[in-house]
């Protein structure tokens, strides 16, 4: 069978650390295992346009290995080219890229290596939550610039404990971003999700569930997005609700860009609407370099705590998804079944509710 994958440029980074796994010079440590059992691997960047590598090698492609970090945008325009294509794994988690319905028609699977980043994005989230109710990046760039003005940066810097924070989303990350919250002592822990949690999960993290997405948002000074993308979350977090928020409010999504509407947020945010907004993912990657969420500031300067799409490729995931990839390939080469909680669509079905109600 011809296996391609669809990876991120490492350069000297990738030689110089093995253990970057997910980029095109360590091919997710696939390549011997593949060859081994007489498959072809071909391993690229290449994704842009009609002229790429991923549109060249499509077209008889049997597998795709694709990953969320540098997306191979699989639409039905180029399904229809891919006469071959039988399975569609994502080397991680969120397969949005890829035409989830029009895979369903093809009967083409799509399988994921579910919670291969959960820990790694939760962390994350903290770590974002943080650095923008602490006002972290003003106060570091004016180190780095030479400067010393305690009160630029304090004017803006308040404390996580008695803050009301909600998220958007309690599967498996928006959970873990609750249980890491509870040692902070914050007022009140909200959620957001079409599903409740169950009672003795709810109970643990004492978290309670707003089932109207315009009243959890106006009860939140911090809002974390941990949701797929989907039909039903694209352009969520648009004006309109932004007006729902609180004055001030802190929003951080390192779920989906696309989630948000770049330019709503972005005026939010020099309005002074939102105090902070901070995330990895973007609703094009990578960014163009006009992006509005590259600059944006709040009306103090501050407010910013965007970063390349990496929460969920650090060194640890890395090992977790490849790992996870290689299981998936080897379950369909012998015919075995797949980990259920893997499965997103099956064999012209969907499998998995984690891409809205269907």
């Amino acid at each position: 069978m011809k296996v391609l994958a669809i990876l991120y440029n490492g350069y000297e980074a990738a030689t110089a650390e093995p253990r970057l796994l997910g980029t095109v010079e360590n091919e997710l440590g696939l390549r011997s295992y593949l060859e081994s059992q007489g498959h072809e691997y071909i391993v690229t960047s290449s994704k842009e346009g009609p002229d790429s590598d991923f549109q060249k090698h499509i077209v008889d492609t049997d597998i795709l290995i694709t990953t969320p970090f540098h997306p191979g945008y699989l639409t039905r325009e180029v399904m229809n080219k891919a006469k071959n294509l039988k399975v569609c794994v994502t080397a991680g988690v969120g397969s949005d890229h890829i035409d989830l319905n029009a895979a369903v028609e093809r009967k083409i699977q799509v399988l994921e290596v579910t919670g291969s980043n959960v820990v790694s994005v939760a962390e994350q989230v903290m770590m974002s939550i943080l650095l923008l109710v602490r006002n972290f990046v003003p106060a570091h760039e004016m180190i780095e610039n030479g400067g010393w003005q305690v009160s630029e940066i304090a004017r803006n810097a308040f404390d996580l404990e008695g803050k009301v924070v909600g998220t958007l989303g309690a599967g498996r990350i928006g959970y873990r971003v609750l249980q890491r919250l509870v040692p902070f002592n914050c007022k009140e822990l909200l959620y957001f999700d079409y599903n409740a949690l169950p009672a003795e999960a709810e109970a643990a993290v004492a978290a309670r569930r707003v089932q109207d997405l315009k009243e959890f948002v106006s009860q939140c000074d911090v809002i974390t997005i941990n949701a797929p993308l989907h039909e039903g979350t694209l352009g969520l977090i648009n004006k309109e609700l932004l007006q729902h928020f609180k004055k001030g409010a802190w929003l951080v999504d390192t779920a989906r860009g696309a989630i948000c509407v770049a330019e709503d947020v972005a005026e939010a945010l020099a309005s002074g609407q939102l105090r902070g907004y901070a995330g990895d993912v973007w609703n094009v990657q990578p960014a163009p370099k006009d992006h509005p969420w590259r600059h944006m500031k709040n009306p103090l300067g501050g407010g910013n705590g965007m970063t390349p799409h990496y929460s969920g490729t650090t060194l640890d995931a890395q090992i977790r998804y490849a790992e996870g990839t290689k299981a998936i390939l080897q379950n369909y080469f012998e015919g075995k079944p797949q980990e259920p909680a893997n499965i997103i669509v099956g064999v012209g079905k969907y499998e998995s509710k984690a891409y809205g109600q269907r």
